[in-house]
């Protein structure tokens, strides 16, 4: 019986989340759970690198609003807008009102849809415009707004992969990593993540770390709603679900951050 390495979870959650280009050497269940456990690291490297980009606008001479669209374009460009797809394939699906087969059908087309064009803007727009105002706030906050939701979304991602959720199709990364996450594992990170935005948050003082720790828990809220529904609707989860979950989480947390 083969046994899986830390190695292969980073692997499998780098070379699955992003276009880093990392060499995906297992594909088996245990590596998968590994990489989805590992989900957040790959979130916290795309928020630093999405955070860079900003900061480097700020200090050349840029404004709030230009920093925030150039940190909203960098999660899209590591993900190939493989999520932001995500999220608009399962608003098409879940907006048909149609049966589980036929919405399952409708998210599998190339082309994007009215309610899937609505949901893509509307969540472009509420990040951008909420990382401006962080910007404004601070480059600090800011920055730390940005590694904060990217890191979020990929932990939403790893609670759905959890013991119990099925997947909505027998093929595709919905199926591979679906039910792949032990509970007390998805609680370990869900834990790991809220601390350290928690400790993020004490940086810049105590209403902060309220506002952190309400970041996190309502960012997975959401994600967590969306994904029961998901699942009541299609049977199960599939990659546009999970895609639709991190955006839903990063979104949800930006707006949370960028209050008061």
């Amino acid at each position: 019986m083969s046994t899986t390495s830390p190695l292969d979870g980073l692997r499998f959650a780098f070379g699955t989340l992003t276009v880093i280009p990392v060499r995906v050497t297992r594909w088996d269940r245990e590596a998968a759970r590994g990489g989805m456990l590992c989900a957040p690291l790959a979130g916290l490297a795309v928020g630093a690198a999405a955070a860079g980009l900003g900061l480097l606008l700020l200090f050349l001479g840029a404004g709030a609003p230009l920093a925030a669209v150039a940190t909203v374009a960098v999660p899209a460009a590591l993900t190939r807008g493989l999520h932001l797809d995500g999220l608009a394939d399962t608003a098409d699906g879940l907006g048909s009102g149609k049966p589980a087969e036929d919405a399952l059908r409708i998210m599998k087309q190339s082309d994007i849809g009215p309610f899937g064009v609505i949901t893509l803007v509307l969540a472009l727009l509420a990040q951008a415009a909420a990382l401006a105002q962080a910007y404004d706030a601070s480059w600090a906050r800011g920055a730390c707004a940005a590694v904060v939701s990217a890191t979020v979304a990929r932990l939403a991602m790893t609670l759905a992969a959890r013991a119990g959720v099925p997947a909505a199709r027998p093929e595709g990364l919905g199926a591979a990593v679906a039910g792949v996450v032990p509970l007390r594992g998805a609680a370990v990170a869900a834990v790991a993540v809220t601390g350290t935005a928690t400790a993020a948050g004490a940086l810049f003082g105590p209403y902060d770390v309220i506002r952190a720790v309400l970041a996190v828990v309502l960012a997975l809220a959401a994600a967590e709603a969306l994904l029961r529904h998901c699942t009541r609707r299609l049977g199960g989860v599939t990659g546009d679900v999970f895609g639709g979950l991190a955006e839903t989480a990063a979104t949800t947390a930006l707006v949370v951050l960028s209050l008061g």
